[in-house]
């Protein structure tokens, strides 16, 4: 029986298998709970018991893997058809049998989705990560994945498949460009077989139960036995007992960035309710137009974005009031510090960039959110100027290299944009270029850098990032032929106040924070789930008590309000004159509900 023969035994639940000394075995089971979607535990045996009753009726685990490899102090120094010859040292061993990644192949065919593997009569391609899996004494390793070739319309198909299946390792953990897992040549597998993708195909990832040869590697104990790699231990039982999910706990598929390619998961549940956000902060308290700008699923797709980085740039300030110091307006700063507060909260990095004469303002607004509680700690405020071609790059990037950033994720709340004359203007048509820094070149940069996104949040279409819709503001918002900024972010979201945007955003965050199926594939289904935080998630969420605290603070600092700042406005036929408030009180009732 061939390493194939093994991916084509249908419908049947398929292992991999380790075997250690007995010693070692309470550690490898933790290592194994803590890290469930490389190692879905089917059954531990008990020293020297060759047989494995819950999975076979009639087993020998010495010579039912149709080859074996053996282990010396993290050596593999041969390999084996049969292990009986050490039937001795058998004696005071452990097997483990892992879940494995051909189990779920008959459920993706049924599916109607090829599998390219089977069709190209290889075995699956499988690859070392730089994912470092949860350690557990001396059981520690990186992330093994094996990669099956998928049609870009089959993806959320294929996810849906392989979802429920948890102890054949579930849901993929990454769809998309292979560097992103530190994989850097796909015709290079560290196991398996090279499989082609056809065109159309994306290649996606799954947790590999070979991360437990790995992990017996590093171990370095003296004898060890598993598996060959896709010679896999076949049990008696069949693939059919699949619990079905409610609608709203159906996985669905996002496609958040193009370079690098990079697709994301989030339940069906999480999307309504951030779309639910979107709709309530859409309404167009000015009557200004806006509804003509609006994208669909566009503040989803740009908060998957940023769950996924690691370290965000965020930019706010237009100085409407130009003839007034400051000039600065309420709205944005409090938006910007709302985002800010959940990803403190979410543990990543964030620094914020303004103009150089507006930074002792802000450094005065977050020293003040410090002691108000709203901020954990302070931010870093920067500034840019622009002092030769490459400065924007040289921002963004170590040494100006691309290859290197400093930001996974560019964020522009209620901050003036620059129109296609190369001025920017408030919504009367003033210029006030003399105010405003040139913080569109960072975003124009990040469209050169792979793997740096940017999102843009305005209310009247001059804001920075606004660009993607400029034709629309030219078209519905008064003046919009002059003001309309031209420069673009990939996701736009368009609120009837920004700061309402600003606050969407937060909860949307905590929305795919607290949603397992996102957590997942956020961790690579490596560790635990993260929930165990949801207080302190929920804690950084605006509040009205904390943005009336915020505007007082403002004031103090003399930034006045914005034109819409007080309109009166109707909500569910009846008149309310905080609007502010109620937009918060409804943002925070629809993502706890």
């Amino acid at each position: 029986m061939n390493s194939f023969l093994s991916s084509t035994i249908s419908g049947y639940k398929q292992a991999n298998v380790v075997i250690l000394h007995k010693s070692l075995a309470d550690d490898f089971e933790k290592f194994c709970h803590a890290n469930e979607g490389p190692l879905p535990l089917l059954y531990r045996s008990k020293p020297g018991d060759w047989k494995c009753p819950p999975l076979s009726s009639d087993s020998d685990i010495r010579t039912d893997c149709p080859q074996y490899r053996i282990y010396e102090h993290g050596a593999c120094t041969g390999s084996r058809k049969s292990l009986k010859e050490y039937s001795e040292q058998l004696k005071d061993m452990v097997t483990f049998y892992l879940g494995c990644s051909f189990s779920f192949e008959k459920a993706v065919q049924n599916a109607n989705i090829p599998v390219r593997n089977v069709e190209q009569k290889c075995n699956v391609s499988m690859y070392k990560t730089v994912v470092p899996c949860y350690s557990v004494s001396t059981f520690c390793c990186d992330l093994v994945v094996t990669m099956r070739p998928i049609p870009e319309s089959k993806l959320e198909a294929a996810v849906i498949a392989t979802s429920e299946l948890k102890e054949a390792h579930g849901a993929p953990i990454h769809m998309g460009d292979p560097g992103l897992l530190g994989i850097q040549d796909l015709s290079k597998p560290d196991y398996g077989d090279q499989v082609q993708l056809y065109p159309g195909d994306i290649p996606v990832f799954w947790a590999c139960g070979v991360t437990g040869v790995e992990a017996v590697i590093n171990c370095r104990t003296p004898l060890a036995f598993t598996h060959s790699p896709g010679c896999m231990f076949v049990t008696d039982l069949k693939n059919d007992n699949v619990t079905v999910r409610s609608s709203r706990e159906i996985p669905q598929v996002h496609l958040i960035s193009q370079d690098p390619l990079h697709y994301s998961i989030v339940s069906a549940e999480a999307a309504q309710k951030i779309k639910t956000l979107e709709t309530l902060i859409g309404i167009d308290p000015g009557d200004r137009g806006i509804i003509h700008l609006c994208r669909q699923d566009e503040l989803l797709k740009a908060c998957l974005s940023i769950s996924h980085a690691r370290s965000v740039l965020i930019t706010t300030g237009f100085p409407t009031h130009f003839t007034y110091e400051p000039p600065e307006e309420n709205d944005g700063p409090p938006g910007a510090l709302a985002i800010a507060a959940i990803l403190q909260a979410l543990e990543k990095e964030v620094a914020i960039v303004t103009d150089q004469r507006a930074m002792n303002l802000n450094k005065k607004i977050i020293e003040e959110a410090v002691q108000l509680g709203i901020l954990k700690r302070p931010i870093p405020l920067l500034s840019y100027q622009r002092e030769s071609a490459d400065s924007a790059l040289m921002f963004l990037c170590e040494n100006g290299d691309p290859g290197r950033p400093r930001f996974d994720h560019l964020i522009a709340i209620e901050r003036a944009g620059m129109a296609a004359d190369g001025n920017y203007y408030n919504a009367r048509k003033v210029n006030i270029k003399h105010l405003v820094d040139p913080i569109d070149e960072l975003f124009l940069a990040a469209q050169t850098i792979p793997g740096v996104t940017t999102t843009g949040v305005g209310d009247g279409g001059n804001e920075l990032g606004m660009g993607k819709v400029q034709d629309a503001v030219k078209k519905h918002i008064k003046n919009g032929d002059i003001i309309a900024c031209d420069v673009e972010a990939d996701f736009t979201i368009v609120a009837g106040v920004s700061n309402w945007g600003g606050y969407a955003i937060a909860c949307a965050l905590y929305i795919l924070s607290t949603c397992e199926i996102h957590d997942r594939y956020l961790r690579k289904a490596v560790g635990f789930p993260r929930l165990s935080k949801k207080t302190v998630w929920l804690s950084a969420l605006p509040s009205v008590t904390k943005e009336e605290k915020l505007l007082k603070t403002l004031v103090r600092y003399g930034v006045r309000s914005g034109k819409t700042a007080s309109l009166e406005m109707e909500v569910d036929g009846l008149p309310f004159y905080n609007t502010h408030s109620l937009m918060i009180e409804k943002l925070l009732q629809e993502t706890q509900q």
